[in-house]
């Protein structure tokens, strides 16, 4: 999500906060009992039931639809959770449900199911089950006006002027959205999601699920594991969020990490030949060109480029691991400097109508309490993410999240708070990549501190978003869900 225009980046489908690792998980067990929530089936009144139907285009998978309330504190209006199972192909060895979300906000748990991309080992074990949470994909997804979306403020204000013009314009979108996607809107954060997904645990039938989460879905799994710990075999997170940084701490830790992946692509450079930047003072080139980016004298061909599309194609290729940091140095060497472009680097929208789906702003701005009032404060939120991170400037995911707020109402559904994990939940296995540029290893580290003795940290020692897909990390999660073996208290696998 780049905070200006997309001419020169590559689209990716993602958690965002999500990329496609392989993955995985567990089920089973008898769950300790629990009080039903408020809006929530009582322990006598049978749950909500599955339609379910075949998929089309996939052979063997189900697809179905549950019927859930919008709001569980005043029950009446419904939506339809859409869900894609694909049952164990041995049911003799059958543990239970493995399901699986990978991140966004707005990645499909459904495509994620169905395209069965995970070792044969799982597949033979579990229900692999895939949903599309609330406002996002098929389970009634959160529309807006394309106008709005396309003519949305590209640049950072640079005064009170600009900031008062991106809360108008957010505040206008806002009420677009709801206009178009109706009550569920303000009932969008992950506690609902949280809540839908132990609803579907009941309608599949099972006492215990299994869990693995990506990046954002992280989140899920981890206020999942805070309420309904209980209900939960063997939980798997991998690229962790950490939900008790407030806005400030979430922007500085943002840009931080993204900052150590620059220096690991400067690192590269200087030490293999095939780099396109080998040989020069990539640090220095790097800051020359996001400088003559900032005069509107940074050209491809004939066409501006603003500094902050050359941040966001960094930031896309760091996320990939380092199969894209060839392809970034070399483009890195097309770009030249000139004078100034007469229109500098002025938005390009488009005036086409209708609407398109957009849950990402929704889900975040209900999930995180990241409302910067004025312009003062938004100038000293940027300054201290370039104290953090003086190269790469900033995270352009995390600061379009944080704009992307600016106007909403002043409390969010479900604010930042520590992580608490309390008995009867299993310990669960988080994984991250040591140079993760979207989500940081400190977040990880964090969580697990929070976590205390319910949580075991595996380390990969690599580069990208998602640590799940080397021979090592993908054997350590197989004996955990399979299994249940724990990885050793201090644990990392090779780059």
């Amino acid at each position: 999500m780049s905070i200006t225009s997309n001419t020169h980046r590559r689209k990716r489908s993602r958690k965002r906060w999500g990329t496609g690792a392989v993955l995985v998980c567990a089920a089973g067990l008898l769950a300790l009992p629990m009080l039903p929530e408020r809006g929530q089936a009582s322990a006598g009144s049978p749950p909500p039931t599955i339609t379910w139907r075949s998929c089309a285009g996939h052979r063997g998978a189900q697809c179905g639809t549950l019927p859930l309330p919008v709001d569980r504190a005043a029950p009446g209006k419904t939506f339809k959770l859409e869900v894609a199972r694909r049952k164990a192909t041995n049911p003799a060895k059958r543990i239970g449900v493995l399901l699986v979300n990978p991140g966004g906000p707005g990645g499909s748990g459904i495509d994620m199911a169905l395209e069965s991309k995970f070792p044969a080992e799982l597949r033979e074990r579990f229900d692999i089950v895939g949903f599309d949470p609330r406002g996002i994909g098929k389970s009634h997804p959160i529309k807006c006006s394309k106008r709005l979306l396309d003519n949305a403020p590209r640049e950072l204000p640079r005064n009170q002027r600009e900031f008062d013009r991106l809360a108008s314009h957010n505040r206008e979108l806002r009420r677009d959205c709801r206009k178009h996607s109706g009550p569920l809107f303000d009932h969008a954060d992950t506690l609902n999601v949280v809540r839908d997904m132990d609803a579907l645990r009941a309608a599949l039938g099972e006492e215990k699920i299994n869990y693995f989460g990506h990046s954002y879905g992280t989140l899920i799994g981890q206020q999942y594991a805070e309420k309904f710990g209980g209900h939960i075999r063997r939980m798997v997170l991998d690229s962790n969020m950490d939900h008790s940084r407030q806005t400030k701490a979430l922007a500085v830790t943002a840009a931080a990490a993204v900052e150590d992946s620059l220096k690991e692509f400067v690192r590269w450079c200087q030490t293999t030949r095939t780099c396109a930047l080998h040989g020069q003072n990539v640090p220095l080139r790097w800051d020359r060109l996001l400088a003559a980016a900032d005069r509107g004298a940074l050209h491809e061909s004939d066409t501006p480029v603003p500094a902050d599309d050359i941040i966001s194609r960094a930031y896309d290729a760091f996320g990939a691991g380092k199969r894209e940091w060839p392809q970034l140095a070399k483009w890195l060497t097309t770009l030249r400097i000139g004078t100034p472009h007469p229109q500098g680097d002025a938005p390009r929208t488009s005036q086409t109508s209708g609407t398109e789906p957009h849950g990402r702003d929704a889900v975040f701005c209900q999930d995180w309490q990241a409302r910067v009032r004025n312009y003062r404060e938004l100038d000293a939120l940027v300054r201290a993410e370039r104290a953090a991170a003086p190269h790469a400037r900033t995270s352009p995911e995390m600061r379009k999240a944080i704009l992307s707020c600016i106007g909403w109402p002043k409390h969010a559904n479900n604010p930042q708070h520590p992580l608490h994990i309390a008995s009867p939940a299993p310990v669960i296995l988080l994984t991250n990549a040591r140079h993760d540029p979207e989500t940081g290893y400190a977040w990880a580290l964090n969580v697990q501190r929070q976590a205390h003795n319910k949580a075991r940290l595996l380390t990969y020692d690599g580069w990208g978003h998602g640590a799940i897909g080397t021979k090592c990390t993908m054997n350590a999660v197989k004996d955990y869900l399979i299994h249940r073996s724990l990885p050793q208290r201090v644990v990392s696998c090779p780059a």
